[in-house]
């Protein structure tokens, strides 16, 4: 291949040091950026190219984006974009083949791209990425003088792009998996946050720093609304600056922001610019934001605040960043009204006790999971501690409602049951229900059993049914001589030979023997399998019910 940086002079000799060289290389590489460079400097040198890029498909699987180049304008990079057909790379994408011409500026098929400086460069080879014969993107080479490309060196580039496809697709695993275990991070950091002994602005801070981190994000704001319920007043942004992020006060129902305060509902907008909202226009030219997500901040249903997350490229925000800002803002508004309600140091030192023994325990499973994280799936690692999260919150939520000394284990528990018909998978209907008399425990033995209800319900609904359609779990309370009885029940397969017990029931056991002090039988048979969990009254004495005193 002819260019400034010299000749081959045998093609697939050279092909073949070259696909060797590039393995050697990619075998060592993980994140997704220090993969993506390494394949085009290699690419370049091994190919004697001027220049290599790749672009890759977003989240929309519609829009290419430059994301490495050795020949192109780096001041590009995330920035510059083609449609899926558009230009020669996106021609060779939807044409699933290779796509090249000597002189490519000829070809019917080529396109400029605004500020990528490719006028010095002729020829272009641009060959589809690939993972199971679906295109992730397109890696491109290009000479400055023109240069009719051999089958031998289209080949060669073809073979590369395999290897940078297969390594793209292990990149973006490591890097989705190191992010997942840092968001779990988080939620553990932020559980300890809302719960230390901090003036609320200082918490609020933390926890848009917190935001900012986990969500990629580039600005952080939280939004609350005043006495009156009208208008939104900032009191938290990241960065932090003299001259305030956005508009310091909103009125409640205009623009984006004050839309979700009124609607409660979240709103991702991938361009600011191109919307109505002349507020959220002036910031993003200000601040060269480009994609928002906005979530409300609420108690029982009821807003008190937006948590807004600001980029600086465009972004389309996945379902599972919408959950993992929706878990960070109920946490952030829990925090937000107990402060608010601890209006006297009594009620402040009563609250901060409550609360931090509560959510000490989630923290407790985090770091559990966190120490499992390697060998099991980061995405449901997240979710099921994203449950947890919310089973702590449930037992909160009675708490706000019904005071701050014993909670109704009834209630809470029809709550985690709710949360449990969001687990079950696409096309199998599990019922979950709760039965038997209300009955009071302190706040931490609340706790402790809404978590381990909640871990033997998702035992059940992962394990006990495969190949059904349908099921069912039953969550009983009933009173015992001198004890309070719990029990789980599936009508599912039991438990399967070699049964070995998870994560999962290694929190059921240590939260029954040790925050419970209580004990823990299983049973099964044909018609299914039955957890029961036994609280004695006399633990009262020496253990968790100290808090009703």
């Amino acid at each position: 291949m002819t260019s400034g940086a010299g000749t081959l002079s045998s093609p697939r000799l050279a092909g073949l040091r070259a696909l060797r060289d590039i393995a050697r290389a990619l075998s060592v590489a993980w994140d997704l950026d220090s993969t993506l460079d390494l394949i085009v400097r290699k690419t370049t040198e091994v190919m004697g190219v001027d220049s290599c890029s790749i672009y890759l498909l977003d989240p929309d699987g519609e829009t290419l984006r430059l994301r490495a180049t050795t020949g192109l304008a780096r001041a590009v990079l995330g920035i510059a974009t083609l449609q899926n057909g558009e230009g020669m790379t996106g021609y060779a994408v939807v044409a699933n083949r290779p796509i090249y011409a000597a002189d490519a500026w000829n070809h019917p098929h080529f396109k400029w791209l605004q500020g990528v400086a490719e006028q010095e460069l002729r020829s272009l080879l641009a060959v589809p990425l690939l993972v199971e014969n679906q295109p992730i993107g397109a890696l491109n080479v290009q000479t400055r003088e023109p240069h009719d490309f051999t089958a031998d060196e289209v080949e060669i580039v073809s073979l590369i792009g395999d290897l940078a496809a297969g390594a793209l697709v292990k990149a973006r695993l490591h890097d989705r998996q190191k992010r997942q275990i840092e968001e779990l991070q988080a939620l553990a950091e932020v559980s300890a946050v809302v719960t230390s002994p901090q003036y609320l602005d200082d918490i609020l801070d933390v926890v848009t720093d917190m935001a900012a981190k986990v969500m990629d994000a580039a600005a952080c704001s939280i939004y609350l609304l005043d006495e009156e319920g009208q208008q939104l007043e900032l009191r938290s942004t990241r960065p932090r600056r003299e001259r305030p992020l956005a508009p310091p006060v909103r009125p409640l129902g205009a623009g984006i922001v004050g839309g979700v305060a009124s609607s409660g509902a979240p709103v991702a907008v991938r361009d600011l610019l191109s919307g109505d909202d002349e507020a959220e226009r002036e910031l993003a030219r200000r601040e060269g934001l480009v994609s928002l997500l906005s979530v409300p901040l609420s108690v029982r249903d009821r807003v008190i605040g937006v948590f807004n997350c600001y980029t600086k490229e465009p972004h389309s925000f996945t379902r599972e960043q919408e959950t993992l800002l929706l878990t960070l803002a109920n946490q952030t508004a829990l925090a937000i009204e107990h402060a608010r309600l601890a209006t006297n140091a009594a009620m402040v030192r009563e609250m901060h006790h409550r609360i931090k023994n509560n959510l000490q325990t989630v923290a407790m499973l985090m770091r559990l999971q966190l120490a499992e994280a390697g060998g099991l799936d980061a995405r449901q690692v997240l979710l099921n501690s994203i449950h947890r999260v919310h089973t702590i919150a449930a037992v909160h939520e009675t708490l706000s409602e019904r005071g701050f000394h014993l909670v109704d284990v009834r209630d809470v528990l029809q709550r985690v049951v709710a949360m449990a018909a969001t687990l079950s998978e696409p096309g199998r209907a599990v019922t979950v229900t709760v039965e038997g008399e209300a009955d009071l425990l302190p706040t931490r033995a609340a706790t402790s059993l809404a978590l381990v209800v909640n871990e033997l319900i998702q035992n059940a609904l992962e394990h006990a049914f495969p190949g059904r359609t349908d099921g069912r779990v039953q969550v009983t309370l009933a009173r015992a001589p001198g004890a309070l009885l719990v029990t789980v029940a599936d009508d599912g397969q039991g438990f399967a030979p070699g049964f070995r017990p998870g994560l999962g029931m290694e929190i059921v056991e240590t939260l029954v023997r040790t925050d419970l002090q209580g004990e823990l039988t299983y049973s099964q048979s044909d018609a299914g399998t039955e957890v029961t969990i036994r609280l004695d009254d006399a633990a009262r004495g020496s253990g968790w019910p100290k808090e009703a005193a």
